[in-house]
Order: structure tokens, then C-alpha cells, then sequence
């Protein structure tokens, strides 16, 4: 699988869920959007690099979620949510290729 497939479910699983949870005001639809996305980027992630990075990525992403709640006191939720999405993808580019 390429690794911009996951790379974009991350990204779009971290905006969208909070894009989601924004334009709702429903939290828990935002975190169906979270999980969703982190979902199919675990899949993608352990297809390509096996089930302990899929594993590890998966904590970088659910910690940059985490982490953009105590990031958006600081610098606002929309350049926080960016910030950890980018950290996320990086991660996802750089950790989540294929095996050789």
C-alpha cells in the first residue's frame, strides 16, 4: 500500500474529527471522524510496516490529539490542530513505508 493513503487518513481523522466536533457542537461526532480516520490509517500503517510501528504511529496519533487540547491554550485550536496533524503525517512518511 502507499504510504500516503494512511498518511491522509491520519491527517483527515485529525482535522476532520475536530472539523466535525466544531461544526456540530457534538464531541462524540468528532471522535467517530478521530477514530475513523485512525482506523484506517492503523490498517494502512500495519499492512505496510507491520502491527508494532502501525502500533507506535497509532500512539503518535492518539497523543497528538491528546496533545492539541493543552497546545490550543497556547497558540489557538486551529493552529494546533495543524501542528499535531503535521507531526502525525511526518511520522506517517517517515516511519509508516513499506518494508523491504
Amino acid at each position: 500500500m502507499n504510504v500516503l493513503i494512511p498518511t491522509a487518513a491520519a491527517a483527515a481523522g485529525l482535522t476532520g474529527g475536530y472539523k466535525v466536533a466544531r461544526l456540530t457542537e457534538v464531541r462524540a461526532l468528532g471522535g467517530v471522524a478521530l477514530a475513523a480516520g485512525g482506523v484506517a490509517a492503523f490498517k494502512g500503517w500495519q499492512e505496510n510496516a507491520g502491527t508494532c510501528t502501525a502500533a507506535a504511529l497509532t500512539a503518535v496519533y492518539l497523543g497528538g490529539f491528546g496533545y492539541s487540547h493543552v497546545l490550543h491554550k497556547k497558540i489557538g485550536p486551529w493552529p494546533a490542530v495543524c501542528a499535531v496533524t503535521g507531526a502525525t503525517v511526518l511520522a506517517s512518511l517517515a516511519f509508516g513505508r513499506e518494508k523491504k
